[in-house]
């Protein structure tokens, strides 16, 4: 078996490298990278849940906010920060962000929304995706919601999540040791 030991590759001609033939099996011993982005695979995965219950009209979710810390979790890389129900992403590139809302109707037959609302200037916030529920008085229902986020720059691009209750009387199920209204990130590449 022969060692080539060297820090840059480069193609004699033209702008591709081609690492064996047709058929061959090449083996990568480490981490392949792409400007510092892992290939073929997720760099990160992260998912937090609303600990208590969150009841009115229409409000942000600013508090009772953790980590997911269950039996069996696994958070993948470096994970988001949140402050007062702000979440920052831990670096630049190309996220899934999904949210479910767990909620229990009031006393009405009154629609429910899930909200994902992204500001780029750690400013002024867009609603970019909805969940619409439409369950009867005093069900119960998961109200999904995603989008996929460019984060170009981690600190004005930032996340927020919202919920609309129709009838005020309703309740956004939150709980310390299991998810039941909660977001997961998954970074699918860099930007």
């Amino acid at each position: 078996m022969s060692k080539i030991e060297t820090n840059t590759i480069a193609p004699s001609t033209g702008t591709t490298l081609t690492v064996g033939e047709s058929g061959d099996t090449v083996n990568i011993v480490g981490t392949l990278q792409n400007n510092g982005a892992a290939v073929g695979g997720l760099s990160m995965a992260d998912q937090w849940r609303l600990t208590a219950n969150a009841t009115g009209g229409s409000a942000d979710i600013t508090s009772n906010w953790e980590r997911n810390d269950s039996t069996g979790f696994g958070q993948l890389g470096t994970g988001m920060t949140e402050s007062s129900g702000i979440f920052t992403f831990p670096s630049t590139g190309i996220y899934l962000v999904r949210f479910f809302l767990n909620d229990i109707g009031g006393s009405s037959f009154l629609s429910t929304y899930s909200r994902i609302y992204v500001t780029t200037n750690n400013s002024s916030y867009t609603e970019v995706s909805r969940g619409v529920g439409t369950g009867g008085a005093s069900d119960t229902q998961v109200i999904p919601c995603e989008t996929i986020v460019d984060v170009t720059d981690t600190s004005n691009v930032k996340v927020k999540f919202a919920y609309y209750h129709g009838d005020s009387g309703s309740t956004a199920k939150g709980d310390s040791d299991k998810n039941e209204t909660y977001v997961t990130f998954l970074k699918l590449g860099a930007t």
